[in-house]
């Protein structure tokens, strides 16, 4: 399922498996307590990061959601009393009810888990992040454009590291069906400028190579001009996820025309079209 790994004043917990849904995590140590990046997709999978983070022996002040997708939320229940951080798109995306079915559709190989999220709701956002802040002495946590408008990244500056959570995957495709692949693209760009070792949402930990590759990916999404076919070759032939590849190319063509809604092959791919 994962392991912590230690990484000086922080940690990762290092999912099993790269694929979507198999999402990684961060801890943060800091004198009053920990910070905790992400939550994983399902109550088992969050109960199992719980457990591994409470045996360090230090209370658990805060949980950041970098994302209000499943893989990063999906686990929160068994995060009773941190605080919860995210921006206020996050925000507004925890108040409302989750779409069990669609998330069943997208990880198919976790539905039996996802079907009892009703029993173990996910928290909700009690702090917005609107910009740039040390949350403690220290981590920064600042909102950034990924899979969402207003993703979140969790900056460790001394150690000159980034939990970036659903703003970066390697090794996985990245899916941005609601997202915008070319302001993604350039929002990389700044993260660059924030660090040198990245722990992604999905796949291993990497740095500015990696960084550069996914933000190439973007970019030949929006070349294709909605045309799967026309996606240019790079290392994101290797990824897993490739079903996401229509989705992200679909996307950018329909923001390039003024169009701000779900694709077609995302709405396929969830069971609604």
């Amino acid at each position: 399922m994962g392991q912590l790994v230690d990484l000086g004043t922080t940690y990762a917990w290092m999912n099993d498996h790269d694929r979507p849904g198999s999402t990684n995590s961060g801890v943060v140590v800091d004198p009053d307590g920990l910070t905790v990046i992400d939550a994983q997709l399902t109550p088992a999978q969050g109960a199992a990061l719980f457990a591994a983070v409470d045996a360090l022996g230090l209370p658990i002040r805060r949980l950041a959601f970098t994302s209000s997708h499943m893989p990063f939320v999906g686990g929160s229940s068994a995060f009773v009393l941190p605080a919860v951080y995210g921006t206020a798109q996050v925000s507004a995306h925890m108040d409302q009810e989750p779409n069990i079915d669609g998330c069943c559709a997208l990880y198919p190989g976790d539905a039996d888990e996802l079907r009892i999220l009703p029993d173990h709701p996910c928290r909700r956002v009690t702090h917005t992040v609107d910009e740039a802040a040390w949350l403690t002495p220290s981590l920064v946590a600042a909102p950034l454009a990924g899979e969402l408008d207003q993703n979140l990244i969790v900056q460790v500056p001394e150690a000159q590291l980034i939990f970036a959570g659903a703003v970066c995957s390697f090794g996985v495709t990245p899916m941005a069906g609601l997202g915008n692949p070319a302001a993604w693209a350039d929002s990389l760009n700044t993260l660059l400028g924030w660090g040198e070792i990245f722990v992604p949402g999905h796949g291993p930990i990497g740095g500015n190579e990696e960084v550069l590759a996914q933000q190439a990916y973007l970019r030949a999404c929006v070349d294709a001009q909605g045309d799967p076919s026309a996606l240019g070759d790079g290392p994101w032939r290797e990824w897993s996820g490739q079903e996401y590849h229509s989705i992200n190319i679909e996307r950018a063509a329909l923001l390039a025309q003024g169009t701000d809604e779900p694709p077609a092959s995302l709405l396929r791919l969830l069971g609604v079209s």
